[in-house]
C-alpha cells in the first residue's frame, strides 16, 4: 500500500443540526471526482433525529450508505424509500432535486455516510436520476471466516473475483466498497484502473492511522495488504473530472453565473416540490 496523502475529517453539523464528521474537497482537486465525505455516527438521538428536512441540489450526485439505523428518503420525483442498514442510494441531481432525509428510529443509533460526487459540466443540466440497492443488495465476498469486502457501487476486482454492482452510472466512473478486516486478514484489490483511490477508516486502525482518517493511495500499484489490526474502512475510487468548480451550499456548478441561476431557479420553484 503506497500512500500519496493523508487528511483528517473535521467535526461539523448540517441539515437541522445533525452532527457529522466531514472531509471536504471543493477545490476540485484533492478528492476529484468526489467533493465531500460525510460520516454520521452516534448512539445519541439528539445528534441525528432532527435529520435533513427538504432542501435543493443541482450539479452533484449523492451516494448514501447506511451501516446502522436508517433514513426515509423523499424527493420531488415521487421517490419515497426507507434506506436501512446495508442499503446504498444514488441520486444524480442534474438540473435540480428537492429531497429530504429523515431518521426512521432513535432506538438503535446511526452510522452512515453520504458522499458527494461532482458531475461533468455537460451533464449538470440533464434530468435527475434516482436508484437504490433495496431490491438488488450489495455484493459481498468473504476473505476469511470474519473478514469481508462488500461492493456497494461500480465494479471491483478482488483477487480472482469480479464484483459488479447494480450502481454502474456514477459520475467519474466512481466505485465504493466497505471492507472489514480482522487482524491478519489478506486483501488484494486491483485499483490500477482508477486514477483516484482513497481509504476512509471508520472503525479500528489501519497501520498507524486511526478512525476518521482519509488516505489517498497510489493507484499505479495493486492494493495488497495484510491487516495488522482489526479495521473497517470505505474504499473509494474514480476518474477525476478535472473541471473548474463554483460551489455554494447545495449547488455545485462551473461558474458563478451558473450558481446565481441555480439560486434564481430554486427561488422561483423550478425544482418542484415533494408531494
Amino acid at each position: 500500500m503506497k500512500i500519496r496523502r493523508i487528511q483528517k475529517a473535521q467535526a461539523t453539523s448540517d441539515g437541522a443540526g445533525v452532527k457529522i464528521n466531514r472531509v471536504a474537497g471543493f477545490d476540485g482537486k484533492s478528492l476529484d471526482p468526489f467533493l465531500m465525505i460525510d460520516e454520521l455516527r452516534s448512539e445519541d438521538p439528539k445528534d441525528f433525529m432532527a435529520g435533513f428536512p427538504p432542501h435543493p441540489h443541482r450539479g452533484i450526485e449523492t451516494l448514501t450508505y447506511i451501516r446502522k439505523g436508517g433514513f426515509e428518503h423523499q424527493d420531488q420525483m415521487g421517490n419515497r424509500k426507507a434506506i436501512q442498514a446495508g442499503d446504498v442510494q444514488w441520486m444524480s441531481t442534474g438540473r435540480g432535486v428537492i429531497h429530504s432525509e429523515m431518521p426512521l428510529s432513535d432506538k438503535e443509533g446511526m452510522h452512515g455516510f453520504q458522499l458527494w460526487l461532482n458531475m461533468p459540466a455537460k451533464e449538470k443540466m440533464r434530468a435527475p436520476r434516482y436508484q437504490d440497492s433495496t431490491k438488488q443488495p450489495a455484493k459481498q465476498v468473504m476473505l476469511d471466516e470474519t473478514s469481508y469486502f462488500t461492493a456497494l457501487a461500480g465494479t471491483w476486482q478482488v483477487g480472482e473475483m469480479q464484483l459488479k454492482t447494480a450502481l454502474q452510472e456514477l459520475a467519474g466512473q466512481s466505485a465504493l466498497a466497505d471492507v472489514w478486516l480482522q487482524k491478519g486478514a489478506h486483501l488484494q484489490v486491483d485499483i490500477t484502473q482508477f486514477a483516484k483511490v482513497m481509504i476512509y477508516i471508520h472503525t479500528g486502525q489501519l497501520e498507524s492511522y486511526g478512525e476518521q482518517t482519509l488516505i489517498e493511495l497510489d493507484s499505479d500499484f495493486l492494493l495488497d495488504m495484510v491487516a495488522t489490526n482489526n479495521v473497517g474502512f470505505l474504499l473509494l475510487a474514480g476518474q477525476p473530472i478535472n473541471e473548474k468548480i463554483a460551489h455554494m451550499g447545495p449547488f455545485v456548478m462551473n461558474t458563478q453565473e451558473e450558481l446565481q441561476q441555480a439560486v434564481r431557479d430554486y427561488q422561483m420553484g423550478r425544482f418542484g416540490d415533494i408531494v
